[in-house]
């Protein structure tokens, strides 16, 4: 049932990313007006997705972390959007850190300040483009058994010391963590979409086999994860992929996989930040820290230039007695190796043990250096071996009955996801219990909008509320937002409209997505184009692969031109027999040889769409710009 949580809340915290969006630049220009998360997916806001996700799984301690810039925004859709005042309660928390820009990379996030200050425990992180029809309780559960034993006593660490069965959570044991991959190629695949090198190895087999349905048998150890871009530069450089023998000792059997992708989940234990906060050359969390932490699991001495010996061993007699404490075994603290009369230890602090110091073992004062009788003996003990936690990766199997695991990072994906979910059966036709938690209570949200004699495929689109369909529109394979008009006689064909959109008469669409408030004159075709927010496509316009945007510069705030006398009238001269040339005949002629410049070059829609939109905005007759008219309107 959609939104339903199916287990309890399980202690969780889970953060989920929003981004600026780069790739989406089209629609995320004004990121204080319109964020990334906030973009339409399927007629509902993107981030809906992932807060859905948790919601489902149980958790609800969930904090979005933003720049500044998007946080106002995000905050008012919270409170009014529909679609997100429906979730279940408590509302997510809004963090915008001091020190975050759009250019911080996802490791350096978490070592903000502000942001270690919130995490707590154990913690999970998301994009907020995410779409994961996948139940996240099976991958909980799924990472708490293999990782978390009963009360993170295990951690994947064959070997521990002290006792392992008291519910002390982090101070128990050393948890390793689990990430998620699924594939690009198949049904609804993208040309183009980013890839990830992937190299896994098979875990023990359980003595007990997991259940059916579990997804245990999908899970395996992670040895290498790097994007495919970085793959292509080191081969491109040494002309091959160098494998390390080490990392054939450690692992016989290796899987790599390079038609897979990072989906940015990841279930991370605690002690994940200290090594982030000591490791400050960690930029990005997949490339990063999830990559160096599966080699630091087979390549000797990576775990030290990490920090991980520190993290592990620093605070080792603290786990141990609060662990103890715990479980109720010991009430005082007992040195056994004070008991001892062939050796005693040497008091080291911890500042030494972290500095590698405090290893000398000083033998019993009787034993003496023969040729020395002075000088007593000690003995310098060696390193112990540092014992990773294991980082694992849960590989999405690739079948037609599969659930559905995308990112929705760039304008293809957009629509492609969008149009997907438009597939989806209604919770009306399929039923509340039986229906994807990705469905919509309706196909068509508004009937009473959509005329009689008009096409409307409504197996294959998604319209939302308060949506107009003039008489002799034809519709097939689109979502379209709420309060969108298309009028008589247009034509739409796998389209992506969002809110307030209008679609003027005898137009032809295909493969668009048009942003808010937009609108495209009647008679314009329209192929693969994207039309940003609040942009006017000129009458007539013929265009494909383009992306449209508002052109700025040449008005002042109040869309008069740039020029003003002293007075605020606006003088931009009359063009009179005998007079000298003036400003705006002057400007006209510029932006005419421009736009005749334009009309003959082979990308030229949105460049001759731009010179039109100056024209009407300075007073000119757009039509005089292809041919001898006057060009004051």
């Amino acid at each position: 049932m959609p939104h339903a949580q199916s287990m309890p809340s399980p202690g969780f915290q889970a953060l989920i990313l929003c981004g600026p969006g780069v790739s989406l630049n089209t629609f995320t220009s004004s990121p204080e007006e319109l964020p990334k998360a906030l973009i339409p997916i399927a007629n509902r806001p993107m981030v809906w997705y992932p807060l859905d996700w948790c919601y489902r799984m149980g958790v609800t301690n969930i904090h979005l972390i933003t720049p500044s810039s998007s946080a106002s925004a995000i905050d008012a859709a919270l409170s009014q959007n529909p679609h997100l005042t429906s979730l279940p309660a408590p509302k997510p928390d809004i963090l915008a850190p001091d020190g975050l820009s759009e250019n911080t990379g996802t490791a350096q996030l978490l070592r903000l300040p502000q942001v270690q200050a919130i995490i707590t425990g154990d913690f999970l992180v998301l994009p907020c483009d995410l779409v994961c029809e996948l139940g996240g309780e099976s991958l909980l559960e799924a990472w708490m058994i293999l990782e978390a034993g009963l009360g993170g006593a295990t951690g994947g660490v064959p070997k521990q010391f002290g006792p392992q069965i008291g519910i002390g959570g982090e101070k128990g044991g050393r948890r390793g963590g689990l990430g998620l991959w699924y594939q690009t190629k198949g049904e609804d695949s993208v040309k183009g979409e980013d890839t990830d090198f992937v190299a896994t190895s098979p875990l023990p087999a359980p003595t007990v086999p997991p259940p059916e349905g579990s997804l245990r048998s999908h899970i395996s150890n992670l040895v290498y994860a790097m994007p495919s871009a970085t793959l292509n530069d080191i081969t491109e450089e040494k002309k091959s992929f160098p494998i390390r023998h080490a990392l054939l000792r450690k692992h016989g059997r290796i899987k790599m996989l390079t038609t897979y992708r990072d989906a940015h989940i990841y279930f991370f234990p605690f002690w994940i930040l200290d090594m982030i906060r000591r490791t400050e050359q960690l930029d990005s969390i997949s490339e990063d820290v999830v990559g160096w932490w599966a080699k630091a699991g087979w390549q000797d001495g990576l775990g030290d230039k990490l920090g991980l010996r520190e993290v592990f061993e620093g605070s080792d007699n603290a786990n141990g007695e609060d662990a103890m404490i715990s479980s109720g075994l010991i009430e005082e603290d007992i040195d056994l190796r004070s008991l001892s009369t062939t050796w005693t230890s040497k008091t080291s602090s911890k500042a030494e043990d972290r500095s590698g110091k405090g290893n000398e073992t000083k033998f019993a004062s009787r034993v003496r250096d023969p040729d020395n009788p002075q000088q007593q003996i000690y003995y310098t003990t060696p390193k112990s071996k540092l014992n990773i936690p294991p980082m694992l990766a849960y590989i999405h199997p690739c079948k037609p009955s599969s659930p559905l695991v995308r990112r929705v990072d760039t304008t293809p994906l957009l629509l492609s996801l969008s149009l997907r979910l438009a597939k989806l059966p209604s919770i009306e036709e399929a039923g509340r219990v039986s229906a994807s938690p990705f469905a919509h209570p309706l196909k068509v949200a508004h009937p009473g909008g959509v005329a009689q004699k008009c096409t409307v495929t409504r197996g294959d689109c998604l319209l939302a509320e308060n949506v107009t369909i003039e008489e002799k529109a034809v519709i097939k394979e689109s979502v379209i937002g709420a309060n969108c008009r298309v009028e008589k006689g247009a034509r739409l064909t796998r389209c992506l409209l969002m809110d307030g959109v209008v679609v003027g008469e005898r137009c032809q669409l295909s493969g668009c997505i048009l942003g808010r408030r937009s609108k495209v004159e009647k008679e314009s075709v329209l192929k693969e184009c994207e039309v940003q927010e609040g942009n006017i496509i000129p009458e007539g316009t013929d265009a494909k692969n383009e992306k449209f945007m508002v052109f700025e510069g040449l008005e002042d705030e109040d869309g008069e031109g740039m020029m003003a006398e002293d007075d605020g009238e606006l003088d931009l001269g009359d063009g009179e027999d005998g007079d000298e040339p003036s400003l705006r005949g002057s400007l006209f002629t510029a932006i005419q040889a421009c736009a005749t410049k334009a009309t003959t070059a082979a990308t030229s829609a949105q460049e001759f769409c731009h010179f039109t939109l100056l024209a009407k905005n300075l007073g000119f007759s757009p039509r005089a710009l292809n041919s001898q008219e006057p060009y004051l309107t």
